[in-house]
């Protein structure tokens, strides 16, 4: 047989190709781990994150400051033990800061998730991306709850340090009258943000849901930090009384039996079983509500 009467190679019975459907690639893990970096990589890159923190972090200072140059520690709780012990900034930094500068910053950032993606016009992007709607929402929520983690961490660090540079550190005295190491009182402290950040867990789930009933984000940041003022005034009210158990903020500065020989446990799985039904809830109202939406921008 001549070459040129050769019969070439048959390809078909080669291997075939495996094929990536467009199905599995969307249904990938690591499209949720991409999205999610990506989500704390834009949050921690902004000027207006960096501005908050920087606003929290000053809290501290602006306290210590005072009481430096006053000599006086008359005000709110653990004010007066600060010329004794800097550690106690921080902790009379965190009291003054719940009730509303960490609400309002979280109101911001919550408010922010979905509305802030319609009023960009990026939020139809990226539902169709590999994430999905359901996808989208939980790394939203997770962007907000690590912006809960910062900003308490900052507060209580910010608090620690400047009350070190001020004022003489040593052992802390608790409500409970024990005399505790100072590594003692960093662990209660960091005990203390951790209460704070499962305090408003519930705050971002609502703010989450806010923000997918509006294309604008102005208004479900003021709604988010307006239901926050509302339910700390409702629970001052003792004819309510039935009723402040219920409340997202009733148990935000419960985190004192953290300041107790031995530590009390029981206001943290009150709050965080509270915190767990809101997210719940409204996680549910804002996946509701975000599968059904019409989303042109």
């Amino acid at each position: 047989m001549s070459s040129s009467e050769a019969v070439p190679l048959e390809v078909s019975s080669a291997a075939p190709v495996p094929q990536v459907s467009v199905a599995a690639r969307r249904d990938r893990p690591s499209a949720g781990w991409a999205l999610l970096g990506s989500e704390l990589s834009v949050l921690f890159r902004r000027w207006r994150t960096w501005a908050m923190l920087a606003a929290l972090a000053a809290v501290p200072i602006l306290i210590a400051v005072a009481v430096r140059v006053t000599g006086r520690g008359r005000g709110p709780a653990f004010l007066d033990q600060i010329t004794s012990n800097g550690l106690f900034v921080a902790f009379t930094a965190l009291v003054v800061c719940v009730p509303l500068f960490l609400p309002l910053t979280i109101g911001v950032v919550a408010g922010d998730t979905i509305a802030g993606e319609a009023s960009h016009g990026t939020l139809r992007y990226l539902v169709i991306a590999p994430a999905g709607r359901l996808r989208l929402l939980a790394v939203k929520y997770a962007g907000c709850a690590a912006f809960c983690i910062a900003a308490a961490l900052t507060v209580a660090i910010a608090g620690a340090a400047i009350g070190a540079i001020l004022f003489p550190i040593g052992p802390v005295t608790l409500l409970s009258g024990s005399v505790v190491s100072v590594g003692d009182a960093a662990v209660r402290l960091l005990l203390i943000a951790l209460y704070i950040v499962v305090s408003l867990l519930g705050m971002c789930a609502i703010g989450l849901f806010l923000s997918t009933l509006t294309d604008v984000p102005v208004g479900a940041m003021a709604a988010t930090a307006v239901l926050a003022v509302v339910s700390q005034v409702l629970d001052q009210l003792p004819q309510l009384d039935a009723l402040h158990p219920w409340l997202f903020s009733h148990y935000w500065l419960g985190f004192a039996d953290f300041l107790r020989a031995p530590l009390v446990w029981d206001s943290f799985v009150s709050n965080a079983v509270l915190q767990a039904g809101y997210v719940a809830v409204f996680g549910a109202l804002a996946v509701g509500r975000f599968l059904s939406k019409d989303i042109l921008s």
